[in-house]
């Protein structure tokens, strides 16, 4: 991809995104250096959050950018949809074991939605977009969930899992969307939104 002289710089210290946009075959560095807190206020619908997350993250940048520079930011949430018999659920990064397994349990057997919001912005414009990926587990069973988290220890994971590790091998039934979504960067749509930057 010819970036046409700009400079771009992920603001993510997710190992993932970073391996995903190598995949697109750019240039980049990462500067986490950031001011924004990451909270928002019970009146927010879920589904709202990742879109509100990525831009606070390019907002909350610690210096202006240059007129040569993007700086892209992403967040990834994990939803339980909400149902007959219980609310819809944002599952954030768990807080030890018992909220890992609690939160598989929860994922078990059910669908749910897992949505990346990404924020590109230039010094000046900016484009935020998000996009959805729905999920299916089969039951898990007590073994499997306390074998994943006690071997994989995903507790810098929203919702307590990654599709590409053995949970996703064993557990996933189907998904409708974008796999690298998942996985946490949507790159397929960064690099079209990346193109109308350039």
């Amino acid at each position: 991809m010819d970036l046409k002289g700009k400079h771009i710089i992920l603001g993510s210290n997710s190992p993932r995104r970073r391996e995903l946009l190598k995949g697109l075959d750019i240039d980049f560095e990462v500067d986490t250096n950031n001011n924004f807190e990451e909270r928002f206020g019970q009146e927010v619908p879920y589904g709202q959050v990742p879109r509100l997350m990525a831009q606070g993250k390019s907002h909350g940048f610690h210096r202006p950018l240059k007129e040569n520079e993007i700086l892209i930011t992403a967040d990834t949430m994990v939803i339980l949809p909400a149902t007959e018999d219980r609310p819809g659920e944002i599952l954030g990064k768990p807080r030890d074991r018992e909220d890992a397994c609690r939160m598989l349990r929860d994922l078990s057997g059910r669908k749910h939605h897992v949505t990346t919001a990404v924020t590109l912005r230039d010094a000046s414009r900016e484009e935020t977009f998000d996009v959805t990926t729905e999920v299916w587990f089969k039951e898990l069973s007590n073994e499997e969930i306390s074998y994943y988290v006690d071997t994989y220890k995903p507790f810098d994971k929203a919702g307590a899992y990654a599709i590409q590790e053995w949970i996703g091998h064993i557990g996933i039934t189907r998904i409708e969307g974008s796999y690298f979504n998942v996985v946490g960067f949507p790159v397929q749509r960064v690099y079209e939104a990346l193109k109308r930057f350039l």
